[in-house]
């Protein structure tokens, strides 16, 4: 009866293994919130879109397009205006640094990480719009959990059959008692996929549903339409090609 051995153990894992997907995915769900009445602005939307960076990305984006800093198609971000006129264009012209001139590639980085863009995204947290980082961490190892266990419980089975044949358990059916923890593990994992897949990488649900409306909101034609772009799509949404080839350059050596 060895092979009962192995099925209660391919029981074992496959169950904590689905068991703590399913906790993690419920307690996700139980911060969706209903935010329809939160106007989006432009750097929320860029966080939820892509995060810090393309947070960095906007504010470097609006500020050349109102002639307050140069970005230049070789990759060099170069200050006109030293005055922010809020704490994250501060951030992006402290990460310039005091010469006024300075790669693109170190000011997003810098940028980014700047306790303003800390602020929003937290601000963005509790409001119920952006992920926390704790529940992306949690769920995408549940989900390596439960494949595990599903390759777990084949390796278990295919032991369960090497072993000898039973005189009181045909091999037929004792494959028949492994296939069935191996479906919890399965189902479970197609479950998650629908259930969990609408959550991106920054955006809760309802900060999803927000950024669906903001294109709809913005005016046809109008300079907001054009940074909701940025702010959604990233740097790839730049219209003008040098500006785009100053974004572009920053990744070559």
């Amino acid at each position: 009866m060895f092979w009962v051995l192995l099925l209660l153990l391919a029981w074992a894992v496959a169950g904590t293994a689905c068991t703590r997907l399913c906790l993690a995915a419920v307690r996700a769900a139980a911060d969706d919130t209903d935010a329809s009445q939160h106007d989006l602005t432009l750097y929320e939307a860029a966080f939820l879109s892509g995060g810090p960076r393309r947070v960095a990305d906007l504010t470097m984006v609006s500020m050349a397009r109102q002639r307050r800093l140069l970005l230049a198609h070789t990759g060099w971000a170069t200050v006109v205006d030293p005055r922010g006129r809020d704490d994250i264009e501060r951030s992006v012209i402290g990460a310039i640094g005091p010469e006024g001139q300075s790669r693109i590639a170190p000011v997003r980085a810098r940028a980014a990480s700047a306790d303003a863009v800390g602020d929003l995204g937290e601000r963005l947290v509790d409001a119920g719009l952006a992920v926390p980082a704790g529940v992306r961490t949690t769920v995408a190892s549940g989900m390596r959990q439960v494949r595990l266990a599903a390759l777990v419980v084949l390796g278990l089975g295919a032991t369960a059959l090497l072993v000898p044949a039973q005189p009181d358990m045909p091999r037929g059916l004792v494959a028949l008692w492994f296939a069935l923890p191996l479906a919890l593990t399965l189902s479970c994992l197609a479950i998650a996929r629908v259930e969990v897949h609408p959550y991106s990488r920054w955006a809760s649900p309802a900060g999803q549903r927000l950024l669906g409306t903001l294109a709809r909101r913005a005016g046809a034609g109008d300079d907001r339409t054009y940074l909701t772009s940025v702010a959604v799509r990233g740097v790839r949404a730049i219209g003008e090609p040098d500006l785009r080839a100053a974004f572009t350059h920053r990744d070559q050596p």
